[in-house]
């Protein structure tokens, strides 16, 4: 071989290596491996003895307001949220690989967390407005702008704890 061939080999094996490093370093996640043809629920969300819709062991939300700050202040991820908010934002939809309906919301302890809504497992929430009360039930991830709560879908894989949200009276899971 001559050398430029030798050196345009040479940059075809790091570039192989360097993609093989970064794909082997990234996690699977769970909820794009799921099978996108289940059958999505809505139903009439469950009132607890105070009246509220914030789920079980949780019915006004402020705990899930508490958990949250403190797995944002200790850098927490895969933590399990029950709570409420209010719409802060809408943004566009996440059409890359699984789709979500995302917006921010403001807890009730000021702190904003990014909401993504897998829209191919659950149904979108129709006419979701800025100042909303946005039940929700799902997964926080740290991140530093204040997190992210997804998984707030049914799991039709059946591994992962169901998630929902909640808004006007309706349960979307």
């Amino acid at each position: 071989m001559n050398r430029k061939q030798n050196k345009w080999l040479w940059l075809l094996v790091l570039l192989c290596m360097a993609a093989y490093v970064h794909f082997a370093e990234q996690p699977a996640k769970p909820e794009q491996a799921a099978a996108p043809q289940q059958t999505a629920v809505i139903e009439q969300p469950r009132a607890n003895s105070a009246g509220h819709a914030g789920g079980a062991g949780n019915p006004t939300g402020d705990n899930g307001a508490e958990l949250i700050a403190r797995a944002f202040a200790e850098q927490r991820s895969d933590v399990q949220v029950t709570g409420s908010g209010k719409v802060h934002r809408t943004l566009p939809d996440d059409t890359q690989g699984s789709r979500h309906q995302r917006f921010i919301m403001k807890l009730a302890n000021g702190q904003t967390v990014l909401v993504a809504h897998n829209i191919d497992l659950a149904p979108r929430i129709p006419r979701l407005q800025r100042g909303d009360t946005v039940g929700f039930s799902g997964e926080y991830e740290y991140n530093a702008q204040g997190g992210v709560i997804h998984w707030t879908h049914h799991d039709p894989a059946g591994r992962h704890a169901d998630g929902w949200l909640e808004h006007n009276g309706q349960r979307y899971q």
